[in-house]
């Protein structure tokens, strides 16, 4: 699933090579490189639920007040689903609203795609005669001058440099359930009520608190007082039970519509 693009035009005809978690990458960003910061300007960049609650958390935001300033809403391709991305400045750069020259304002809670890249990461789970291992793209974009340095990373390694197994396991469900809609025959398409409750549960953490707490949510699916208390207190139990719910009753066929926030 790709999370982050670039739109610079001379990067469209670098083709993209695969790699595997052991693969060995020559890559090194840091404020000397020339190109420094550029690939934070002209981007298209997904957030994951987690990235959303990192960034409001540290700009001391509510769910609404992050969605409604920072990002601006879409579908995923080939899914229906909603998704958003991080609304870029209006400026002739289309830059990231959190880019300056000297480097990122939020670089430790930055986005999974941020850590990613250079990396693409892609998941075959789901698909027939493929395993759960995914695979991974590494672009030389032609404007991005990190891969001429020297050091050299293995694809665990990096990733593990990056922060981005902690922000994996977190959306681990949310990207499942992204990865299984799009084996949905295009023939089964979600009711705006349950692409609703989608976006809520993903991306709207401080609604869905209320949507669980201030109704019968936690009576009618029979939640044990040990989990209410755990996702009661922290927002990434919450989510991490928002997303698998999500998932199963997506999966269950239930219907959606019956729900009300």
């Amino acid at each position: 699933m790709e999370s982050k693009e670039n739109n610079h035009p001379e990067s469209a005809s670098i083709e993209p090579v695969k790699l595997d978690i052991d693969s060995e990458i020559q890559f090194h960003c840091h404020k000397n490189v020339k190109c420094f910061t550029r690939c934070c300007r002209g981007i298209r960049i997904t957030l994951t639920p987690y990235d959303i609650i990192r960034l409001k958390n540290r700009l001391d935001l509510s769910s609404e007040d992050f969605l409604a300033i920072y990002t601006t809403p879409g579908l995923l391709e080939k899914t229906d689903l909603p998704l958003v991305t991080l609304k870029l400045l209006d400026d002739d750069l289309e830059s990231c609203p959190f880019v300056r020259e000297d480097g990122c304002l939020i670089y430790e809670d930055r986005p999974t795609a941020c850590r990613y890249y250079p990396l693409g990461a892609a998941s075959l789970s789901h698909k027939e005669g493929a395993d759960d291992q995914g695979f991974y793209f590494f672009v030389h974009e032609p404007h991005c001058l990190g891969f001429e340095e020297e050091k050299l990373w293995t694809v665990k390694e990096w990733r593990k440099d990056q922060g981005v197994d902690t922000h994996d396991e977190i959306n681990a469900e949310w990207t499942d359930l992204i990865v299984r809609k799009r084996s949905f025959p295009a023939t089964i398409q979600l009711t705006e009520k349950s692409k609703q409750l989608f976006f809520m549960t993903s991306y709207n953490i401080d609604q869905f608190k209320r949507f669980v707490f201030e109704s019968t949510f936690i009576e009618r699916f029979s939640v044990d007082p040990e989990t209410v208390e755990a996702i009661q207190e922290d927002e990434i139990a919450l989510l991490k039970f928002g997303l698998k719910w999500l998932k199963e009753t997506l999966f269950q066929h239930k219907d959606l519509d019956a729900f009300k926030s």
